[in-house]
């Protein structure tokens, strides 16, 4: 839930132009429960039902749940003209936000289980396996163990399945059993197609029996992190993606409701508002890893006794560049949602969200080519938090 600003650390969120999540209002976390509930599944609790009522889902016999990578709201309105079919969706109730951090691996865990990255544990793009000691990455799921043992969420696909009806996901044969996958999207069938028009024509094939379709599609994200989204490129990866969706909606069968959300939005860097821990002694003094990304920062200390001291020097080198909290200042205010138990190692002592374009990252441990990354995102400017909600019933 999000909290009342009050104290230091909200009014900075404030200052800011922050926004904070919603887990259980106009949220990412609400999509696939209101899809489900517009199938007629009952969720538990009937958070299904309050889902489908927050977002205005009409019941259908078929629902085809699309996420677009990396296609936040606003950069969607900025460059519109690359697509007409998704612009003349758009309405005032066009708006949700995802969680904290807005990164992929957060967002699909929070999309998944239609909770919130405190009881999902994927807490970034990377974060501190507290069992090993080391950095586990979240995306290709090295070095985090069991997907079931951290995620123990039951997901909405589950859930739907259980109640006798059918769910297939269409998306890259390779993420079929990825470790992200099993972790938040398992449940249902999975049809591998490659390219975008593969996808939509699977998904078209998949929705002539009724039920649940899920259809993923990263290549925006791709070109807006390489890139950048102010890149003509990108222009163009909206564009395929507009004209296929489009495609899509003209295929189906009739009555199918089709739902195109995103996972996060992206920022293009300004390289003069970048620190790296490595190279600035007040970043990596006393601190023992960095982790998270580099909008959202996951610091951990040496010891529990020095995180005060680290967080001054934090807030001392990055000034207004950053809004820096301690582990349970972040708890306390929502970015998270609901923390589980087994959860809350895993976040860093230190919690760091980057303000304007700047960046935080760590060359000891970070790739070349992920420093060199144009498109960024995880932090809680509207820019980056704000995804699409569109709808049509065809």
């Amino acid at each position: 839930m999000t909290q009342e600003p009050s104290g230091p650390l909200s009014e900075a969120v404030v200052r800011h132009g922050f926004v904070l999540p919603e887990y259980d209002g106009r949220s990412l976390a609400a999509v696939l429960p209101a899809a489900a509930s517009a199938l007629g599944v009952d969720g538990p609790d009937g958070r299904y039902a309050r889902s489908r009522e927050v977002l205005g889902l009409a019941p259908a016999e078929r629902v085809c749940v699309v996420l677009v990578d990396g296609l936040g709201l606003e950069n969607l309105l900025e460059r519109s003209g690359h697509a007409p079919f998704l612009r003349s969706l758009v309405t005032d109730g066009s708006a949700l936000v995802c969680g904290y951090p807005s990164t992929t691996a957060a967002s699909i865990g929070t999309f998944g289980t239609g909770t919130c990255p405190g009881r999902t544990g994927m807490l970034g793009y990377t974060v501190r396996n507290p069992h090993t000691g080391g950095i586990a990455n979240m995306v290709s799921w090295e070095g985090v163990g069991s997907p079931t043992e951290l995620q123990r969420e039951q997901t909405v696909f589950e859930s739907v399945v259980e109640a006798g009806v059918r769910v297939t996901s269409v998306g890259p044969a390779r993420f079929a059993d990825s470790g992200m996958t099993v972790a938040a999207l398992r449940g249902g069938g999975y049809r591998g197609a490659e390219s975008l028009e593969a996808r939509v024509d699977a998904a078209a094939f998949e929705l002539i029996t009724p039920g649940l379709v899920y259809l993923y599609w990263g290549d925006v994200d791709k070109v807006g992190h390489h890139l950048g989204s102010d890149s003509w490129q990108w222009g163009d990866a909206l564009e395929q993606a507009d004209q296929e969706l489009d495609r899509l909606a003209r295929t189906v069968p009739r009555g199918t409701r089709i739902v195109v959300t995103a996972d996060h939005g992206m920022i293009d860097v300004d390289r003069s508002r970048r620190w790296d821990v490595a190279e600035v002694a007040g970043l990596h003094e006393g601190v023992k890893l960095v982790a998270g990304e580099p909008r959202a920062v996951h610091v951990h200390a040496r010891r529990a006794a020095g995180v005060a001291a680290v967080v001054a020097r934090w807030q001392d080198v990055l000034g207004d560049g950053a809004v820096v909290a301690t582990r349970d200042e972040a708890v306390e205010l929502g970015l998270f949602g609901e923390v589980a138990d087994h959860v809350r190692p895993y976040i860093g002592d230190v919690v760091v969200a980057v303000t304007g374009r700047g960046t935080v990252v760590d060359s000891r441990t970070q790739s070349a080519r992920s420093l060199e990354l144009v498109g960024v995102h995880g932090s809680l400017t509207p820019r980056e938090m704000r995804v699409p909600f569109l709808t049509l019933t065809t």
